[in-house]
């Protein structure tokens, strides 16, 4: 069975190149991947991940709103019975923001530079292990 991988693309950052250039090499790599286009707010995003049963959340973010966003999709996840869904973030971050995330629950971090590889590999180990990856690229 495929791995199921919603890629979100919230609030009002209408860049959506890089998440989609990562939506396709996921499912190049063989995982089943549903992007919910732009300007999704995190209702909308944790509700498709419920509905679409997704193993992962990535989460693309270039408006600076991350430290907003992110813990908004999650409770909203977990409000919705999905607070088990792990959760991913690619985007411009901060390193001390990108710890927050992950003290917060965020499983990784990707930041500009990051290989898609590196990004199809640490997908992978996270799914298959279901365990957080804790460090940032």
């Amino acid at each position: 069975m495929k791995h199921r991988v919603l890629i979100g693309k919230p609030g009002l950052d209408g860049h959506d190149r890089g998440a989609k250039v990562v939506a396709r090499a996921l499912r190049d790599a063989g995982f089943e991947v549903i992007y919910t286009g732009l300007h999704q707010t995190p209702a909308m995003i944790a509700q498709a991940a419920v509905q679409e049963d997704v193993d992962l959340v990535g989460v693309s973010i270039l408006s600076g709103a991350h430290n907003h966003l992110v813990p908004a999709i999650m409770d909203a996840l977990a409000e919705r019975g999905g607070g088990d869904i792990s959760i991913f973030v690619g985007g411009i971050i901060p390193a001390d923001d990108a710890q927050k995330l992950i003290e917060r629950g965020v499983s990784r971090v990707f930041t500009p530079g990051t290989t898609l590889n590196t990004i199809v590999e640490e997908v992978r180990a996270l799914l298959d292990t279901r365990g957080p990856i804790t460090e940032t690229a």
